[in-house]
C-alpha cells in the first residue's frame, strides 16, 4: 500500500507540474463570498467570513492588478453582442444575504468604486442578521446586481421537480413584486446542480447561474454553469487570497488539459 501511495504521489506531482506550465487559460474569475464582518453569526460558519480589513486589502490588491468588476448582467450583454468586457474582468458574488453585506461590505465596495452580485435567500429577508428590502433597493440603485439563492436554501438536487420549481420561481417573483428590478441571476445552494435545474431556470427566465465548481469563465461558458471560487477566511493574509485566484486558473488549466486530450 505504501508503494502504491508513493507512486500515486509521484504521478500526481508530475501531472500538477505539467498543468502548471501550460499556457495561461482565457477567462475571468467569479469570487464567492458570504459574510464580511468582525462578528460572524456562528463560530462553525466563521470559515466563510472575511473580516472587513482583509476584504479591503483584497479589493486593494485587485485594483492594483488592474481588475475591473462587472456584474453578470454586464457579462450577458457582452454574450449577446451588446458591449465588450474590460481587459481584466472579475465578478464579486455574495451568497445568502447577510446584513453585514450592507453595513460592512457595501461601504468598502463603494470606496473602491466596484460592483458585485448579491444572492439572497428570500424567506430570510428582514429576519435578524439578514438584509432588509430597503437595503437591497439602495444597493441595487448603486449598481449591485441582486439575484436569487432560492426561497429556503434547500439542496435543490434532493427535491422533486415541483418543489425545485417553487423554490426557483417563487423567490424570483417575490423579489420582483417587492419593488426590485428584474432578477436574472441565480446561485445554486451549496453549488449543487443538475440538468433538470438548468432547464427550470431557462423556463423561469433566469439568464445566469453560478455553481460551486472552480475555474474561469468565457463567453463560451454555459451561463447556467458558471465557475466560481470560494473565498474563505484568510489564515495567511493576502497570500491565501492570491492562492484562491490561482486555484481558479489551475482548474481552468486542468479542464482545458483533459478536454484537449479527449
Amino acid at each position: 500500500m505504501r508503494i502504491i501511495a508513493i507512486i500515486f504521489l509521484i504521478l500526481s506531482s508530475i501531472l500538477a507540474a505539467i498543468i502548471f506550465f501550460l499556457p495561461e487559460p482565457e477567462g475571468f474569475p467569479i469570487l464567492e463570498y458570504h459574510q464580511v464582518t468582525n462578528q460572524p453569526l456562528d463560530p462553525d460558519f466563521e470559515i466563510y467570513n472575511v473580516p472587513p480589513d482583509d476584504f479591503n486589502e483584497q479589493l486593494d490588491f485587485l485594483q492594483s492588478e488592474g481588475y475591473t468588476t462587472i456584474t453578470l448582467q454586464d457579462f450577458m450583454r457582452v454574450v449577446h453582442g451588446k458591449g465588450n468586457l474590460p481587459d481584466k474582468p472579475i465578478v464579486l458574488t455574495f451568497d445568502d444575504g447577510y446584513e453585514d453585506n450592507f453595513s460592512e461590505m457595501f461601504p468598502i465596495l463603494k470606496a473602491h468604486d466596484m460592483k458585485a452580485v448579491l444572492y439572497v435567500i428570500t424567506n430570510q429577508i428582514g429576519q435578524k442578521n439578514y438584509l432588509k428590502f430597503n437595503q437591497l433597493k439602495v444597493m441595487q440603485q448603486y449598481g449591485i446586481e441582486i439575484g436569487s439563492h432560492t426561497a429556503d436554501h434547500l439542496d435543490l438536487t434532493a427535491l422533486d421537480k415541483n418543489t425545485q420549481r417553487r423554490q426557483i420561481k417563487e423567490s424570483k417573483i417575490f423579489l420582483e413584486w417587492s419593488g426590485l428590478e428584474t432578477i436574472y441571476s441565480f446561485s445554486y445552494p451549496n453549488g449543487a446542480f443538475n440538468s433538470d435545474l438548468v432547464e427550470i431556470l431557462k423556463e423561469e427566465n433566469y439568464l445566469t447561474a453560478v455553481t460551486g465548481e472552480a475555474g474561469l469563465n468565457t463567453i463560451k461558458t454555459n451561463p447556467y454553469e458558471l465557475y466560481r471560487v470560494n473565498i474563505r477566511k484568510p489564515r495567511f493574509g493576502l497570500t491565501e487570497f492570491k492562492f484562491r485566484l490561482f486555484k481558479a486558473e489551475f482548474f481552468a488549466k486542468l479542464r482545458n488539459f483533459f478536454q484537449s486530450n479527449d
